[in-house]
């Protein structure tokens, strides 16, 4: 039985207070932490608010309540939807075909700096989501900032992205129950799948499962791939029909309530190949070495380390491209990926997705992906999806 949580207003307000407390330690006197449709992390943690066509942002002083930032037209949603009640429209936010909505009476960062910082100095500003903050919003605040005389405008990622490192209670119930969806619909695609089907029809029953079960949206735009051509670690499906011999890369990703969750397997089209079995289960046997790594206390470059050497022992050392798993949360992939040069100390309810994916010189490849807890002892598998070899 699927359960739908909810993350409690309650802990917005914690949120705030947990971020106010980094920007006091900075010297930060405003942070706009931006978000769009693709990139939503920022503005969702501190609203629940996921902007449509429009971009958004949520700007906050050292002190008090947050202000949301939207579009002119978005309004009735937003007030539909955020968990912040005081909400600016600002025409820097609109859409990118640029209206000019004459006659709009709408409102102005400069504005919005005055209100969250009732009327103080600003000597320094942040944005959260600053790698992907358009040219128009960063040019505005820019203006916006200097009507306070301040020149001195930082990378505030590390703002937001610090509280979220390890989750509350109730985003893993909100991760459990994404997991839970992404398991149905694997089940599901690997049940249904068969020769003769294009990729597309392929990720077509993930993806109307994951809706049919209750999940708000996919993780990431699923795909599917399949023969020559799977080694793509980053992709979209295609028209291409699945044909007998096909080793066949599958991703399935349900989104609840923000949080994303993310399952890799791949189903051989009725005759594998020996090496297709052997790289398989390498595969397989990394993942089971990475979830006993991924304990509290553990050093994250010795989870790398471990899973290189296993591939290295069975010979697929060259067939990495990264790995073996990046944080997971708000997004598919967020800070901190695990990487052979990282050093940092692995904390109790950290998610991460392990994503061992592996390609070969002659176009093939695969991903085995679950989602996952860093655990007292070892990983939590939230997705928890069989590791088999899948021959239909």
């Amino acid at each position: 039985m699927i359960k739908f949580p909810k993350i409690p207003d309650s802990e917005f307000l914690d949120r705030y207070k947990a971020i106010q407390k980094l920007m006091k330690e900075a010297d930060v006197d405003v942070l706009l932490a931006y978000a769009h449709e693709a990139e939503p992390q920022f503005v969702r943690y501190l609203s629940d608010y996921w902007p449509s066509f429009e971009t958004a942002g949520v700007i906050m002083g050292q002190e008090g309540m947050p202000l949301l930032i939207i579009g002119p037209e978005s309004l009735t949603y937003a007030s539909d939807r955020s968990r912040i009640k005081e909400i600016r429209r600002v025409q820097s936010f609109r859409e990118s075909s640029n209206p000019e909505y004459p006659g709009v009476k709408l409102d102005t960062l400069e504005e919005a700096i005055r209100d969250v910082t009732r009327g103080g100095k600003v000597k320094k500003a942040a944005i959260a989501g600053y790698n992907i903050v358009s040219q128009l919003v960063y040019g505005d605040l820019k203006r916006a900032l200097a009507s306070f005389s301040c020149d001195n405008l930082i990378n505030g990622d590390d703002l937001v992205m610090r509280p979220r490192m390890v989750k509350s209670e109730n985003e893993l119930a909100c991760m459990r129950t994404a997991g839970l969806m992404s398991n149905k619909a694997m089940h599901h695609v690997i049940e249904n799948i068969k020769e003769g089907m294009s990729e597309l029809q392929v990720r077509g029953l993930g993806v109307s499962k994951i809706y049919e079960l209750g999940a708000e949206n996919e993780a990431y735009p699923m795909w599917t791939l399949s023969g020559v051509g799977g080694d793509q670690a980053i992709s979209r499906a295609r028209q291409k029909k699945l044909e007998i011999g096909d080793l066949v890369h599958i991703g399935v990703g349900a989104r609840y309530e923000g949080y994303a969750s993310s399952i890799g397997r791949q189903v051989i089209i009725q005759k594998p190949a020996d090496w297709m079995l052997d790289a398989i289960d390498a595969a397989y046997e990394a993942h089971e070495v990475i979830c006993r790594e991924l304990y509290a206390g553990n050093n994250a470059g010795k989870v790398a380390a471990a899973y290189e050497e296993t591939l290295k022992k069975r010979g697929y050392h060259d067939w990495l491209l990264y790995g073996p798993a990046h944080a997971t949360g708000l997004m598919e992939g967020e800070p901190p990926w695990i990487e052979s040069n990282s050093d940092y100390e692995l904390l109790e309810n950290m998610t991460y997705c392990i994503d061992i994916f592996l390609h070969n010189k002659d176009g093939y490849g695969f991903r085995v992906e679950d989602s996952v807890r860093v655990g007292k002892d070892r990983a939590e598998n939230m997705t928890n999806f069989p590791k088999e070899i899948f021959i239909r």
